[in-house]
């Protein structure tokens, strides 16, 4: 069974045994506009809660993309490469950012579950 959590910085991050796969949220896909770029983390790296990961460029803006936790990367969504629009149509699910080995799950106690995040949201 996975669950979901939310950050502030608009992150999801979803854990299904063991494995946390992370992205950013529809809302925040629809502030940046159409992507054009992401760059993704090297599998391997070691990552600490708060540490900028990833970069996402749209026509607008540029804009990081956190860890929502400590851990290490797994794999990166590689499809984003060359369709980082998978973010815009799929933010959620195909446009998924990367996958982690949590080091401490104790970390998501802090984060929002679905109903937090749009109440933040819909206060915003």
């Amino acid at each position: 069974m996975s669950k979901t959590y939310y950050t502030e910085d608009h992150e999801w991050i979803r854990v299904e045994n063991g494995v946390a796969t992370v992205g950013i949220t529809e809302y925040a896909q629809e502030q940046l506009g159409d992507l054009v770029f992401v760059e993704l983390p090297e599998p391997g790296a070691t990552v600490s809660k708060g540490d900028a990961i990833v970069v996402v460029e749209s026509v607008k803006v540029a804009s990081d993309v956190y860890a929502p936790a400590d851990g290490d990367i797994k794999s990166v969504n590689d499809a984003l490469s060359s369709e980082p629009g998978l973010v815009n149509s799929s933010a959620e699910k195909d446009g998924w950012l990367w996958t982690m080995a949590l080091s401490d799950e104790s970390q998501l106690e802090g984060l929002m579950d679905k109903s937090a995040y749009q109440t933040t949201v819909d206060q915003g």
